[in-house]
């Protein structure tokens, strides 16, 4: 089978969606498939589309590109579009709206969250295959290997990591636990670690800010400490507090988004109002808790064996897929020489 996924990977720290192509790329290839994140060939057998927006820096093609190879160089190719973002996670206004209108090329639709796909069929997103896939990080690099469970005789290490700096991500949330370390209560109980990038113009007085961190050093700064806390808002999954629980760290985490499905009954929810409240009960019950993260069932094996057996199932029933397309094909003959020329000349160019 030949894959081709629609993201530019970048190395070093870059967010969740990198890591997603990154992961999903190495267990097709483990598995004997071919990937590439280009549509320069023809024999294509599925194509993903992971960001459609021209405009961002990780988009290797968008859904005007996938239609025209549908139309002029492979009609058989099975287009699956996967949905990990929205307008409600910083605030914006235009995101849905295009998602929505690129979904209309897609055979089939993956959502990293019950939450995000109820989001998009409420508003009007016409797919009729959905599908929920949850995420999941490297376990041969997120895993509980070498952890050191807390002793009560000590603080309790909060810790925290995002690629991106929306406040949205949870600065009302880490703010607030940078103001309690100023009171000698708190701490005297708690630290705080802050790993990643920050809004401008925030700065943190009581807590401890690290440079983004990626692979091997992430994880072996996660496990230095002994729980996660994660303020994000309208998440539709998070990448964070997975990679986090796979080292065996509990997650404070807010019922908002799609962050209670990876979450519940693997840490303690609070929101700002009572999160002195959870605080406490995350230390008086931190063994118990703690324990239960071994049951901890997302990674990114599990997570690509979902999309490998999806993409099987997709094409044994290809016949019947393109038979309900709206998307017509086109006559290939010179368009399908043509637009396989243009594209190769772009590719020499672009490099």
């Amino acid at each position: 089978m030949k894959v081709s996924i629609g993201t530019n990977i970048k190395e070093g720290p870059w967010g969740g969606g990198n890591l997603f192509a990154i992961n999903l790329k190495n267990f097709l290839i483990s598995q004997g498939h071919e990937v590439t994140n280009n549509l320069f060939e023809d024999d294509i057998d599925v194509i993903l589309i992971t960001e459609p927006r021209k405009t961002s820096e990780s988009s290797a093609f968008t859904h005007i590109d996938v239609k025209r190879y549908l139309k002029y160089v492979n009609y058989e190719t099975i287009i699956v579009h996967r949905l990990n973002e929205c307008d409600e996670r910083k605030n914006t206004n235009f995101v849905n709206d295009y998602l929505i209108e690129a979904n209309k090329v897609s055979d089939q639709s993956v959502y990293v969250s019950e939450w995000l796909k109820n989001l998009f069929l409420s508003q009007g997103i016409k797919s009729k295959k959905n599908l929920v896939i949850y995420g999941g990080a490297n376990d041969q690099i997120f895993n509980s290997s070498d952890l050191k469970p807390w002793k009560n005789n000590q603080k309790l290490k909060l810790v925290t990591h995002h690629w991106g700096a929306n406040w949205n991500k949870g600065f009302d949330v880490y703010k607030y636990v940078d103001e309690l370390l100023g009171e000698e209560e708190w701490n005297s109980k708690i630290s705080f670690t802050y790993i990643g990038n920050i809004p401008k113009n925030f700065t943190f007085k009581n807590s401890n800010l690290i440079n983004p961190l990626s692979g091997l050093d992430l994880s072996n700064k996660l496990k230095e400490n002994n729980f996660y806390i994660t303020g994000s808002l309208n998440e539709p999954s998070g990448n964070h507090h997975i990679e986090a629980a796979q080292c065996g760290l509990p997650i404070l985490y807010m019922d908002s988004g799609g962050t209670p499905e990876y979450c519940e009954t693997f840490g303690v929810e609070f929101n700002i109002n009572n999160l002195e409240e959870k605080l406490n009960y995350a230390i008086e019950n931190y063994e118990t808790i703690q324990e239960n993260m071994k049951n901890y069932p997302h990674n990114a094996n599990k997570m690509s064996k979902e999309y490998l057996d999806l993409f099987e199932s997709l094409i044994e029933e290809k016949n019947e897929i393109i038979a309900v397309r709206k998307i017509k094909k086109k006559d290939y003959g010179l368009y399908r020489k043509v637009y396989l020329l243009i594209r190769k000349i772009s590719e020499i160019f672009s490099n």
